[in-house]
């Protein structure tokens, strides 16, 4: 292992700086250095989609980054994109409509339903297929899932 370096970020909107060193993966620095459990490890091969967090504001796979590449950037994990108050639209929508089932991949079919909602507000059933074509998910057959983020597409 290299001698470690000063990595200075924002993790959800708030600034961190933490000794990393330099082969350590974005995904070990979350959950292990940070406690931030809620990205999960699933294939470590960039083909699953669940270890999917923002890199200033896009879905970015956690698992095929290495930490000292986000210096400077801004880091959102699951964690930081669920209000205090509850769940925010698109858990709401899985929630409410059954999209999950052991609940695994969740965290990344919501980070990136929301990057695509906050770029496009009401996308069709297939923009959003195509944008979550990166996350996999083992229990459901999608529909739900679909069904979920356009129903967070309308809003309350």
């Amino acid at each position: 292992m290299s001698d470690p370096r000063i990595l200075r970020l924002r993790l959800n909107g708030q600034p961190l700086e933490v000794s990393v060193p330099p082969e350590r993966i974005l995904l070990d620095l979350l959950r292990e250095e940070l406690n931030l459990t809620g990205t999960k490890r699933g294939c470590d091969l960039g083909t699953c989609g669940c270890c999917t967090v923002l890199i200033d504001g896009r879905p970015t796979l956690s698992c095929l980054t290495l930490a000292h590449l986000v210096a400077g950037r801004e880091i959102t994990t699951i964690e930081g994109v669920t209000p205090a108050t509850g769940l925010n639209p698109v858990q709401k929508a899985f929630v409410e409509l059954g999209a999950t089932q052991c609940g695994f991949c969740t965290p990344g079919f919501v980070m990136t339903a929301g990057a695509l909602l906050r770029e496009h507000p009401h996308p069709t059933r297939q923009q959003i297929a195509d944008a979550v074509s990166g996350n996999l998910c083992r229990c459901t057959g999608y529909s739900k899932i679909l069904d979920a983020i356009t129903a967070a597409s309308r809003g309350p």
